[in-house]
This record gives structure tokens, sequence and C-alpha cells, in this order.
């Protein structure tokens, strides 16, 4: 059983996909930025209203923060499984050969928790910039 393609969605699908969350965090992190900087209260009716445009995107970065650690998981545990299965078919493996493999699919997880922190850093960060935001709002001509 030819299990080579597990390499290639360790590496190139659960790595890149992380990468992907990662450049999205940060391209939703500038967005709302730049959104924050040039936002007028005056434009706002009511508190809710604000609330939605200032929270619009940031469940994406939640989910990426909650999530990305299972998706590093997976591939920890698809890398395993390769190792595994190299072990199976040579019995003369050589045990830097299995450290080396287990190394490499712990990797994944390294990858995921690295993502999952950045996104609830700036989630977080973020969160506290909307809850100001609203203060300053309910705060305006004496409200």
């Amino acid at each position: 059983m030819d299990m080579d393609w597990i390499i290639v969605a360790v590496d190139y699908g659960v790595i890149g996909l992380l990468i992907f969350l990662s450049i999205l965090v940060l391209a939703i992190a500038i967005e709302r930025g730049f959104f924050f900087r040039g936002l007028n209260l005056h434009h706002f009716k009511d508190a809710k209203g604000l609330e939605l445009a200032l929270t619009e995107k940031l469940s994406i970065i939640a989910s990426v923060g909650s999530n990305a650690p299972y998706i590093g998981l997976l591939g920890t545990v698809l890398g395993i499984m390769l190792t595994f299965q190299k072990m199976g078919l040579d019995s003369g493996i050589d045990t830097s050969q299995i450290m080396i493999g287990l190394a490499l699919a712990l990797k994944a997880t390294a990858a995921g928790l690295a993502v999952a922190l950045l996104a609830i850093v700036i989630y977080n960060t973020l969160l506290r910039k909307v809850k100001v935001i609203l203060y300053q709002w309910e705060s305006r001509d004496g409200r």
C-alpha cells in the first residue's frame, strides 16, 4: 500500500492550509485596522449597528484561532501513521529514521499552535479596540 500521498497531504495540504489561514488572519487584521482608523462615529445612529460594523469578520479570526491546533494535530497524526507504515515495511529501519519521521510529523502541530496563538492575540487585540470604540460612541455628546 503506497502512502506517499500522506507526505504530500502533510507538507502541502496541512501546512499549506495553515499558512493560508495565517495570511487570512493577517489580512483581516489589517483591513479592520484601516476600518477602525477611518471610522466616523457620527455615521452610526445606534450602538447595535456600530457593533455589527466593528465586529464584522472577527468570527473568522476566532474560528482560525480555535481550529488551527486541530488542523495541525491532523497533520501530526498523518505523519505518525506514515512513520509507522514505514516501520512496518522495513524491519531493519534505524531508530534515527524513526525519530526523524516523528519530528517531521510534529511540525504540523507546531505550525497549528503558532497560527492559533497569532489568531487569538489578534482577535483579543481587535476585540479590545471594538470595546474602546463602543465606549467612545456611548460617551459622545453626553450619552
